[in-house]
């Protein structure tokens, strides 16, 4: 069986929600033993965050949000109170054996109980310890708890999203996704994976700081280029880009379709298509400043030719002329698609009905589904092993591996620490 790239390496799981949960999730999925630590009772506060909610087998809905099997497949669930000063033990004696850990307390916040980086690299100097926060362990904000939707809001990426402020439905708007703690946690895994590789140099491990305010900063990409560059602060402007022309939403003859021409020959191509080569010949539109320069007069001539087709017409007709275009999917059409399914990138995992029950007091669920990894590394793939656990799942096995009795683990869970 596959083991993945990953599965010599421990990983300790202090994090919840989802810029933590992703980054681990995605080290889970190449092979990394991930022990996922929870707080007794309660667990990951996105198993409450519903609706949705995973339905049982006569498909009612249970108390188990769907939202926390997003981020974490692949894992083994331990509950442990980290107040208790047994539980902290237990988290000591965890990281002596890990190589990585994740946490994604308030700055300071595991200082209290003596499991910051500073304590636990006395007892384990390979460690590779990442602190994921709002705003970072240092700074005039780093005390403040930092949420996706204020770093879209902070940062610029919502003033740059949505339509403008002269058109109907205008004005700042939130990406559909918590963008930000997604990008932080695939940039926490990268920045895990170059230390792992300066450990090999080294023999040491480090201290990894990583905050949303910073990743959501980077991931303004162009945008933030363009405004350092020049001066000029970007602004909102639909489904249209600042540099490219015509790259946007187009209106069909039954619903809408995206263009998406990054340069001269694309945009050749397309009026040699469509029977109007003039365009292309026509100094206002032949280059692509042109075409951004006079976007006024060209979108409204493009959009009398696109209202003339469907978007499946269009489609057929562009496909193989290397002019992108494509339908404007919701999510179930784009988990119909041919090419998503061909590349199954929606995988079910089977929840071993013995502990099901940890999930939905009533009927069993029967199985979860998640998108798969995107990462196809051929020699050594993702691995798919386990779903999303059960809230305290592996708490026994995991004890048991690290020398704890039967009758260790039932005081242990007598007194509340497991």
């Amino acid at each position: 069986m596959n083991q993945g790239a990953l599965s010599h390496l421990k990983v300790l799981d202090l994090s919840r929600v989802l810029a933590g949960p992703w980054c681990t999730q995605m080290l889970a999925d190449l092979g990394a033993d991930v022990i996922k630590v929870e707080r007794p009772n309660e667990g990951d506060d996105t198993r409450h965050w519903g609706p949705p909610f995973l339905k049982d087998e006569d498909g009612n809905d249970t108390t188990q949000a769907s939202y926390f099997t997003a981020c974490n497949r692949n894992k083994r669930s331990i509950t442990i109170d980290i107040a208790k000063s047994e539980g902290q033990a237990l988290i000591r004696q965890m990281a002596l054996s890990s190589d990585i850990l994740v946490e994604n307390f308030k700055v300071g916040g595991l200082k209290h109980y003596g499991l910051d980086y500073d304590s636990l690299k006395a007892i384990n100097p390979k460690l590779i310890y990442c602190s994921i926060t709002g705003f970072g362990q240092d700074g005039p904000y780093a005390e403040r708890a930092g949420y996706d939707l204020m770093i879209q809001a902070m940062s610029g990426m919502m003033s740059i999203t949505g339509k403008p402020d002269n058109v109907p439905g205008g004005g700042p708007m939130r990406v559909g996704v918590a963008l930000t703690d997604v990008f932080t946690g695939v940039y926490a895994t990268s920045a895990i994976l170059a230390a792992l590789e300066v450990r090999h140099r080294t023999g040491s491990g480090q201290h990894i700081d990583m905050a949303l305010l910073d990743v959501g900063m980077a991931i303004l990409a162009n945008q933030a280029a363009g405004f350092l560059n020049t001066g000029k602060v970007p602004q909102r402007q639909g489904n249209s880009h600042p540099s490219l022309a015509p790259y946007q939403d187009f209106p069909t003859a039954d619903s809408a379709m995206l263009l998406a021409i990054g340069n001269d020959g694309q945009f050749a191509r397309f009026c040699h298509a469509i029977d109007k080569p003039e365009w292309s010949a026509d100094s206002r539109f032949a280059t692509m400043g042109g075409r951004n320069t006079n976007r006024g007069e060209l979108i409204p001539l493009m959009e009398t030719v696109t209202r003339t087709r469907t978007t499946a017409q269009w489609i057929t007709l562009l496909e193989d002329k290397a002019v992108p275009c494509g339908p404007i999917n919701d999510i179930g059409q784009a988990f119909a698609d041919e090419q998503v399914k061909y590349r199954n990138l929606k995988v079910n995992q089977e929840v071993n009905k013995a502990v099901a029950s940890v999930f939905s007091a009533s009927n069993a669920i029967k199985n979860i589904s998640s998108v798969a990894s995107p990462l196809r590394l051929t020699a050594t793939p993702p691995v798919l092993v386990r779903p999303p656990p059960g809230l305290g799942e592996h708490t026994d096995e995991v004890l048991r591996e690290m020398g704890l009795s039967v009758e260790a683990i039932a005081t242990l869970r007598d007194s509340g620490v497991v």
